[in-house]
């Protein structure tokens, strides 16, 4: 039989509750897929896949107001591995950096003392990822090193700084939410503080800005509402201070950058969000609220679709995604046309109920899908959801103006589609069967086919369409369009709707105070079904059991109508509670003392009909053999209760003197009881039986059926003695015997001079142990008839217990300001806590929960379980027990998350696709093996299936996994690589279908493009579609003659003359420019390609920018198409992105491709520092064979030959004399970077193809072995074969 082990081993843990109002915007989702909260001043990683918490970090001293994940956009090697590495920051001013894993910090930070207001870390260079800037009240913002907790610059600003974002498009530039406005700073840098105090402007207030309105005119014709109102804010942000009246800026709540298009910014107030154009400081779109609706909390802009996750005050989560600017209403009712961008709800959540206390505080977004929404409660809880698409026409309302959804068109180049008859449904049950999966997840078709859970998987892939006019099409809407052609749906899409679905709950501990108990310890009789059970009473009259193990919520109980005082268990499976109400006016209150049994939820009321109008209870003790309970009134004398029986056995008289501390004997007579009558038993038997009857396996028998029965019987008929021992008012101690229903008064032993007033006793073996209110300790040796005092200078003793296990004799004491635990042997106290001193919270009770870890609870709705020194309970993750395994490749060691990423990515391995390590050739401690199997384990069935899917490519494969391990600098790389790359493959297959068929023949474009939020790296065609929707917005929003003059100069970059010459011509005869902006019309519609008149305006131009009018010179050079010239000059003056615009936007394909390859130079000098964003616009280019140079000299050799593979198989690379040495070389290199790993059988495979240096590795590998494998070898030839087609 195998022998049944219980794991009792219990970890240092903490059980969080409620949160504080500090802790409200202490929430972020890292990249690494993990959520940190704060909670008081402990910080909680939650795992939101499986609905844990995994660790709780605990250093801080105040409460935790910040927290923020590390970016993960560098590429991971040994040397910069994948790591948890959080930032807090709290009300003191303290900033801790942390390694998660460890729950120790890397390093402490302190500037000032006031609470940290925000906290980022930089993400936009190359250099280092150590690097943190915070703002610290009230003005200054710091730069430090994360690692070493260096100062780098400190920087003053006039305002109070509330909050700032960084512009994700260029990180040069951030913005500043201040108390009086926004400060926009353009040259932010790590090496530097910024120059300049910023350009300040000031918000006027939506409600109060004197645009807010329409002329007369047009107020009968426009809609009524506040949304309609709101779209006509025209000046929003000024120069100059407004009057005291019209601003109310304290009502903007958040500030931020939209990450998914550049150069916009969004504002937000409790009733409307505001986008603004930043070139034009102009409002362009407008989210309100009608009087009757919700306001807002917070919003969050997701970057890979424009869309806006919003929180509002009664917790409900809403989904809004932008649509086209225009709609067909324009065509009927030029007037009723909103001309802005409207964000259409989409789907939206259910609310919570709100209360005085429960109300929501901030969401969290997931980054690395952007579908996953995590809602913090100020009630400690953690709801969250996740947007889910179903399939099916919702019964859509044709006045809203909502465009369907529709699934994506292709996902890495192969087109999605209905499975043809053979397959084994339809997308709507193929969705049922994935629709568990934690991650977007790939259908298996013929080809490789996406059903609709991809969608609701990724935002990305979310395509809007609508019946629109295409040269008003928003162009990010769409994944067809080009160059503002808009396709039908495709009859191989689905229409989906979109929900959200309460994916998990985690909910923390009530408010407090509580009272604490522990099961009865671990024994050898009960260890078979030992579980660690923590009884928690509530303020609300509910139970709490808890398993320490596991630290989730085991049982809740209703069990009392009022705050619970105190709980004794009686066995594993039941305890006593009881509760006391708020006493009346003659200071009498109902008691509640309730017999709950845990396995049936059954409670009843132990005293019967007892416990209205009487004194409250004080205690309850039960007895060491949970035969009799004491219970203690505060102005009645004790009862003394049966428990097996449930009997009242003695009512005090009324003369009983006053208890103020109780204590049951450890001593009793249960053994000799037994051994009499299990003697008396074996007579009995010995007597029935006949001497004929009796052989030896009879008598055998029938000893043993004496032995069970004689055991049962004892169990329940033996009433053994127990003796309590209490004190009265005077120190007095009296001793009390209990036997069956007989009680008998013995001993009295007279006070001790040296002590006050007893408050309370501890009995174990032959130790007693007195505390008073003092704070004296009085140790008793009854064996050796000794006592000694010791005074704590404490104060109050409250509680003092010994801890469980025979022949422990620490001593767990609890006073009004803090613990200590001591060793009644040696007398001496072996670890203090003091409120104010090493802990910022007060105890509010304490109990053993093994014998050597405590548990606390304190007044910060925290119950913590702690080593005996009753230090930081903090812990290691990988050491936790957790209920459910967690997916989270970064708890590994840095060697083995890598070696996990490139199995996941190197299937199949000999031939076959596995998800079991042990099956690889693979040189590691089976530790290590178990680890890294563990997380394999942890992956969903749909996760494994689709990686185990012959049919999944390369480069699907590679943005699969950069997915799962939320590795954003892989991510970003593999989306413009695969795209490219496929896009490249494509027109070269066109170009040779082309050739095959004929001149004339054009080939198809792409099916799909990169969305906006990769700006420069989009496709021409569709960039420029983007840029002209957008000057039609601006053009449409102007309000002044400065924006009119913006629009009318980006058109003529644009190459739109005819409407550029219409707003000149606009210009009234009052203003300044009337005479300039006139001639500038007439030179632009007479402008011909005549020799003279393009020298003449060449040299005006070079002139113009000579003399510091760059803008000017640019846009006269655009007029007689000299553009390449034009972005030269912007590229000698440092304007490297405003060329690279007018690059995408004006220049043919080869002189736009020299204009970027320079930015792309630029971009890699050492100055700049920005390698990776180079290779991205050289990915853009189709320059693969330099991106393979480039990636191998930057030594990123995992992610240089799987690109040169990819790049291989689909032909946009040709293995020639030019490029074998760049091939060989890279595989070479990874072939030793997988030997490094300890994957032979990766490393032989990638040797193979590298050349002679390859076999020289493949000696080194397989020395000794006889040479290589077969499955290598066979390998290798499928590879090569592969390459060649």
């Amino acid at each position: 039989m195998i022998p049944y082990t219980v794991n009792i081993k219990l970890a240092a843990r903490t059980l969080t509750g409620t949160l504080h109002l500090q802790n409200k915007t202490a929430v972020d989702w890292g990249w690494q897929g993990l959520i940190a909260q704060g909670c008081h001043s402990s910080i909680l990683i939650i795992d939101p896949k499986t609905s844990q918490t995994i660790q709780v970090l605990e250093r801080h001293k105040a409460n935790v107001v910040k927290v923020k994940w590390s970016r993960e956009n560098y590429y991971h090697n040994q040397s910069s591995p994948y790591c948890l590495r959080l930032a807090s920051g709290d009300a003191s001013g303290k900033i801790i950096v942390w390694d998660v894993v460890s729950g120790t910090a890397h390093c402490e930070i302190q500037e000032h003392s006031k609470p940290i207001q925000d906290l980022e870390w930089l993400w936009n260079q190359d250099a280092s990822r150590d690097l943190l800037l915070a703002i610290h009240p009230p003005n200054y913002i710091v730069l430090w090193n994360g690692d070493t907790g260096t100062k780098l610059w400190k920087k003053s600003y006039a305002e109070n700084i509330l909050s700032f974002s960084f512009d994700p498009f260029d990180p040069s530039n951030m913005a500043l939410l201040t108390s009086e406005g926004i400060v926009f700073i353009t040259d932010f840098s790590h090496s530097k503080p910024p120059g300049s105090a910023g350009k300040k402007v000031y918000i006027a207030s939506p409600h109060a800005s004197p645009a807010h309105t329409k002329p007369a005119s047009a107020i009968s014709l426009a809609p009524t509402g506040a949304k309609k109102a709101l779209n006509k804010v025209k000046v929003l942000i000024t120069n100059e201070k407004p009057t005291a009246e019209a601003v109310t800026l304290n009502d903007c709540l958040q500030l931020s950058y939209l990450p998914s298009k550049r150069n916009h910014m969004l504002l937000l107030y409790p009733r409307e969000i505001l986008i603004l154009d930043l070139e034009l400081s102009q409002t362009v779109g407008v989210v309100a609220i009608e009087r009757s609706g919700v306001p807002f909390v917070q919003v969050i802009p997701c970057a890979q679709r424009d869309a806006l996750y919003c929180l509002h005050e009664n917790g409900c989560i809403t989904l809004r995604v932008c649509r086209s600017t225009t709609t067909q209403e324009e065509a009927t009712d030029p007037e009723q046309s909103t001309h802005e961008l409207v964000y259409d709800l989409r789907s939206q959540c259910d609310a919570i109920r709100v209360t005085k206390t429960v109300r929501p505080y901030r969401m969290a977004i997931c980054p690395v899908n952007e579908n996953s929404a995590a809602l913090m409660v100020s009630d400690g809880r953690a709801m969250l959801w996740e947007l889910k698409a179903h399939t099916g026409r919702a019964v859509t309302n044709q006045s809203s103006g909502l465009s369907p959804l529709y699934t994506p068109i292709s996902f890495c180049g192969s087109p999605l589609g209905t499975k043809p008859e053979k397959d084994s449904g339809s997308v709507s049950q193929q969705h049922d069967r994935y629709k568990h999966s934690s991650q977007h997840l790939v259908a298996r078709h013929d080809r490789l086919c996406i059903s609709t859970t991809f969608l609701r998987q990724n935002l990305t892939y979310i395509s809007v369409y609508a019946d629109l006019p295409s040269s008003h099409y928003l162009c990010q809407e769409g994944q067809t369009l080009i160059a503002g052609e808009a396709l039908p749906p495709s009859p191989i899409q689905q229409e989906v709707q979109l929900k959200f679905l309460l994916s998990g709950l985690l909910s923390g501990l009530p408010l407090p105070p509580f009272a604490l108990r522990m099961c009865p310890p671990l024994t050898t009789k009960n260890i078979n079904h030992y579980q660690p059970l923590l009884a928690i009473g509530t303020s609300n009259g509910s139970v709490l059991v808890y398993n320490l193990t596991s630290g989730l919520l085991h049982k809740e109980l209703s069990v009392h109508s009022c705050e619970v005082r105190g709980i004794e268990w009686l066995s594993l499976t039941s305890f006593l509670s009881f509760a006391t109400s708020a006493p009346n006016n003659m200071g009498m209150v109902r008691n509640e003392l309730q017999h709950v049994d845990l396995l049936t939820g059954r409670c009843f009321a132990f005293r019967g009909e007892r416990g209205n109008d009487e004194p409250p209870i004080e205690m309850m003790k039960v007895s060491h053999l949970k035969q009799y309970l004491v219970v203690v009134f505060r102005d009645k004398p004790l009862e003394l209760w049966d428990t097996r029986t449930g009997t009242l056995l003695r009512e005090m008289a009324k003369n009983f003197p006053t208890v103020t501390a109780l204590e049951w004997s450890p001593s009793h007579n249960l053994k000799s009881l037994k051994k009499k009558q299990m003697a008396a038993r074996e007579a009995m038997a010995r007597q029935t039986v006949s001497d004929a009857e009796q052989s030896i396996v009879e008598s055998s028998v029938i000893s043993l059926l004496q032995d069970a029965e004689s055991k049962s019987e004892s169990s329940q008929a033996i009433s053994a003695r127990e003796h309590f021992v209490f004190t009265d008012t005077d120190g007095q101690v009296y001793h009390i015997t209990v036997e069956g229903n007989t009680v008998k008064d013995g001993a009295r032993i007279p006070p001790d001079g040296s002590m006050g007033s007893i408050a309370c006793i501890a009995w174990k073996g032959d130790t007693l142990v007195l505390g008073d209110v003092d704070g004296n300790l009085n140790f008793w040796d009854l064996k050796a008839r000794l006592s000694r005092g010791i005074p704590t200078h404490r104060g109050w003793v409250k509680k003092i217990r010994f801890a469980p296990g025979k022949g422990n004799q620490k001593l767990l004491v609890m006073y009004t300001d803090g613990a200590e635990v001591w060793d009644t042997k040696e007398v001496q106290m072996v670890s203090s806590m003091r409120i104010g001193r090493n802990v910022n919270y007060r105890v509010l009770d304490i109990d053993w929960c093994t014998s050597d870890k405590v548990v606390l609870a304190s007044d910060d709705g925290c119950i913590r379980v702690l080593e005996m020194a009753m230090k930081s309970a903090s812990y290691r993750m990988d050491e936790q027990d957790l209920t459910d395994p967690v997916w989270c490749p970064y708890l590994l060691v840095p060697r083995a998350a890598l070696t996990l990423k490139t199995f996941l990515l190197l299937q199949p391995w000999s031939g076959t696709f596995t998800m079991d390590i042990t099956q690889v050739d693979y040189t590691e401690k089976d530790e290590i093996k178990g680890l890294i199997q563990e997380q394999l384990n942890a992956m969903s069935n749909d996760m494994k299936s689709v990686l185990q899917d012959p049919e999944l490519t390369l480069l699907q494969r590679c943005l699969l996994v950069s997915r799962l391990f939320g590795d954003e600098s892989d991510l970003h790389f593999w989306t413009v690589a695969s795209h490219y790359i496929q896009a490249f493959a494509q027109a070269r297959l066109s170009t040779a279908e082309g050739n095959t068929q004929g001149e004339g023949t054009k080939p198809p474009p792409p099916q799909n493009h990169l969305d906006i939020c990769n700006d420069i790296l989009c496709e021409s065609s569709y960039f420029q579609k983007f840029q002209l929707d957008r000057v039609h917005l601006q053009e449409v929003k102007r309000s002044s003659y400065e924006h009119t003059k913006k629009c009318a100069d980006q058109l003529l970059l644009l190459g739109q003359t005819d409407r550029a010459v219409q707003l000149l011509l606009e210009t009234s005869a009052d203003n300044s420019s009337y005479y300039c902006d006139s001639l500038k019309a007439c030179l632009v519609t007479t402008i011909t390609s005549s020799g003279p008149s393009q020298s003449t305006i060449k040299l005006v131009a070079t002139n113009m920018i000579a003399n510091g009018k760059l803008a000017e010179g640019v846009q006269l050079l655009c007029l007689i198409d000299k553009a390449a010239d034009a972005c030269r000059y912007l590229q000698t003056y440092g304007e490297w992105n405003r060329a690279a615009w007018l690059a995408k936007v004006r220049l043919n394909p080869a002189e736009s491709s020299d204009v970027l390859k320079r930015w792309a130079e630029h971009l890699c000098s050492p100055q700049v520092n920005q390698k990776s964003k180079a290779i991205l616009v050289l990915l853009s280019l189709g320059c693969f064979y330099k991106v393979g140079e480039m990636l191998h000299g930057m030594r990123y050799f995992d992610r240089a030959a799987l690109f040169i593979e990819a790049c291989l198989k689909y032909g946009v690379m040709e293995a020639d004399d030019s490029s074998n040495k760049l091939i060989k070389s890279a595989f070479l290199e990874y072939a030793r970077l997988l030997r490094s790993l300890g994957l032979r059988e990766g490393a032989a495979l990638w040797a193979s193809r590298a050349g002679s240096a390859g076999e020289q590795l493949m000696e080194e590998l397989f020395q000794g072995e006889g040479g290589m494998p077969e499955s290598v070898i066979s390998e290798d030839k499928e590879l090569g074969q592969e390459s060649t087609e």
